[in-house]
């Protein structure tokens, strides 16, 4: 906290039941607690997820969801959960025909006969039709694959809910009356909202997948920023996009020679933290090594990190494809990711 010292975030078993359904994960985030802030909070559930819970603590948790398409009210005990995976199923919900439900219904029973779980995917912002594709898509994954992707999506999905819970709290904490408490609420109701679009990179592209349609609408590299240490966006970074050239296809770690990096296009976010056009809007991006590079230092002068840069790399069969990679930043870690 600004000018002070950091508010410590009281939370009980229950809340962190309510985001993730997993006994094991809500009983170690509740002896982890209290937390200074979301980024502390956000550190110790992936670490739990991942490392603490076992594969049926993990089962257990996707049990807790509904399928696409199904009344959260009738799968959840917990209120707050119900109303969370309704906001959740929301853009699916209101682009589904009710021969696409039918089509979401007959594959979700599809993949529960094969995996023997529920068909997982953060649904935040993502329409029905690429909801469904996505299904398809991973249906024709081997059981091991299958089980560590659903656990990817349940991560996601309890990142979003745990800054709807944290934003919450410090705001109700900060207030010192009922009224204040309850207008607070709602703006960091709203503030998460936003933040659950970023996300999910947007709603208009399906991201992290190949596009059907030969024409693109926006750059096939795109990028946002999200200040994890403040739940808002970040906005003000400036974003440098360059593409590796030289006489190897590669870079290799710790060889500075046989190539160089060079510029694509830059931008600064916008107040949604959304870099503007870091490069033409082209329908076959070329393939190879690229690099996106964020002025963290300028943006955060007292952070731990002058500056980012994420590294990663386009194949030839993925020409096609829209390649979304955030940063959630805070001033001593940041996390990336391929949006999907």
């Amino acid at each position: 906290m600004a000018g002070g010292e950091a508010a410590m975030v009281v939370l009980e078993e229950k809340d962190f039941k309510a985001c993730c359904g997993s006994t094991k994960f809500a009983k170690e985030m509740a002896s982890a607690a209290p937390f200074s802030n979301f980024d502390h909070a956000l550190t110790a559930a992936r670490d739990i997820w991942f490392n603490k819970v076992d594969v049926n603590g993990w089962l257990e948790a996707f049990s807790a969801h509904p399928q696409i398409g199904q009344s959260p009210s009738l799968h959840h005990n917990s209120s707050t959960t119900a109303r969370w995976s309704k906001g959740e199923q929301s853009t699916a919900l209101a682009t589904a025909t009710d021969s696409g439900l039918q089509e979401l219904s007959d594959w979700n029973s599809r993949y529960r006969q094969k995996f023997g779980f529920v068909f997982l995917i953060f649904a935040s912002g993502r329409t029905a039709p690429e909801i469904l594709a996505e299904l398809k898509r991973r249906y024709q994954n081997r059981p091991i694959v299958e089980l560590e992707n659903a656990a990817m999506e349940q991560m996601k999905v309890t990142e979003l809910r745990l800054a709807k819970l944290f934003s919450a709290k410090v705001e109700a904490a900060s207030t010192t009356n009922v009224q204040c408490t309850v207008d607070a609420t709602a703006r960091a109701q709203d503030r998460v909202s936003v933040i659950g679009a970023h996300l999910t990179g947007s709603s208009e592209t399906p991201v992290g997948k190949s596009q059907s349609v030969a024409t693109r609408t926006r750059p096939p590299i795109t990028t946002h920023v999200l200040d994890v240490a403040r739940g808002s966006p970040g906005a003000g970074v400036e974003v440098r996009l360059e593409m590796w050239k030289g006489n190897q296809p590669r870079p290799t770690f710790g060889d500075t020679e046989g190539g160089s990096w060079v510029f694509v296009g830059s931008s600064t976010t916008d107040r949604d933290g959304r870099s503007g056009q870091l490069m033409s809007v082209v329908d076959n991006l070329e393939a190879g090594v690229y690099r996106t590079s964020f002025n963290t230092g300028k943006y955060n002068p007292g952070g731990f990190f002058p500056y980012v840069s994420i590294v990663f790399e386009v194949r030839e069969s993925q020409k096609q494809e829209h390649f979304h990679v955030p940063l959630l930043l805070s001033p001593f870690s940041f996390t990336t990711y391929r949006g999907s």
